[in-house]
């Protein structure tokens, strides 16, 4: 039991019927909302996306933990009274400044969490709710505190924090456990060789295509003459990019709106935070090969190399 309770203890969150029942009622109210104003710069940099390429929330997150730790450390050395003639004594002060910091942490793990499916979105809205709880046990602490119960707000303190490290828990088993808002496509390499991918022929202009190529997922699309291959699975959550729309070479994700240019990989419109890997490709006797990554060479590139970094045939 003490290496499989964690295990237990996910599992009976998952089965909880509640929590089914308010996922579905909370997403009923909040997915149309996010998808009216997915295309908003604004929710894209609540993601985090392409410009700080990775999610904001779990920076924001150590925010209030650290402060509401301060806190817990000043009631304990007893050090949370007010200078005079001051209403704020220094832990009210770090529990205030931890409240504010959280409400950026919710906003933010909100807009992840709306992007989300299935087990991870049950288990993202748990996470949610105990820290929802820790932000109200701290602000009734720090009502406490300014109206002078400084018990009561000591109390009230430490089952904040208490609780806060609960969800932060749940929200390390989202990330660690269930590979949340990570790098999907970050340790894909291969093949080290020119592998053939599919016939020539059998791509159509203007059509994506999804080819296995010992074992590694690549989408192929051929635009104007130009041929283009990148990851097939998307670097935010996984999803094929073949089962996507293609327009004017921007291919979008189909689970979740995430844009990449197939030229380049890079992100055009997130949730995605990581671009996109592109492969060589080069057309050898009627079919399509590509090759994954390899060292780059100390000397002069060859000829080869100054080949295979872009269409041609």
């Amino acid at each position: 039991m003490l290496t499989t309770w964690h295990q237990d203890l996910f599992a009976a969150v998952g089965r909880w019927r509640w929590l089914h029942a308010l996922n579905d009622s909370v997403s009923a109210v909040t997915q149309p909302l996010y998808d009216r104003y997915r295309d908003n710069t604004a929710v894209e940099l609540m993601h985090g996306g392409r410009w700080a390429g990775h999610a904001l929330h779990p920076a924001l997150s150590d925010l209030p933990i650290g402060l509401w730790s301060g806190a817990v450390v000043l009631d304990v050395l007893g050090k949370d009274v007010a200078a005079n003639g001051s209403r704020v004594d220094p832990a009210g002060a770090l529990s205030a400044a931890g409240l504010v910091a959280a409400a950026g942490a919710v906003a933010t793990g909100v807009t992840d969490w709306s992007v989300s499916d299935g087990e991870d979105r049950r288990m993202g809205l748990f996470h949610g709710l105990l820290n929802l709880a820790g932000m109200a046990l701290q602000g009734a602490s720090l009502g406490a505190r300014l109206t002078g119960h400084r018990g009561s707000a000591r109390v009230l303190s430490a089952t904040s924090l208490s609780v806060t490290l609960a969800a932060s828990y749940f929200g390390g088993h989202l990330v660690l456990g269930r590979a949340a808002m990570v790098n999907r496509v970050a340790g894909f390499t291969g093949p080290s060789r020119w592998v053939r991918a599919m016939p020539e022929a059998d791509l159509p202009e203007n059509t994506p295509a999804g080819v296995d190529v010992e074992g590694r997922q690549v989408l192929l699309h051929r635009s104007n003459g130009e041929l283009h291959a990148l990851d097939n699975v998307c670097s935010h959550a996984a999803g094929l990019l073949s089962r996507g729309e293609v327009t004017d070479c921007v291919v979008t994700c189909p689970l979740h709106g995430s844009r990449f240019d197939l030229r380049t990989g890079q992100i055009l419109r997130g949730p995605a935070q990581h671009p996109q890997p592109v492969l060589p490709t080069r057309v050898r006797n009627g079919w399509i090969e590509v090759r994954g990554s390899k060292p780059r060479s100390r000397g002069a590139p060859t000829k080869e190399d100054q080949h295979g970094m872009g269409s041609g045939s």
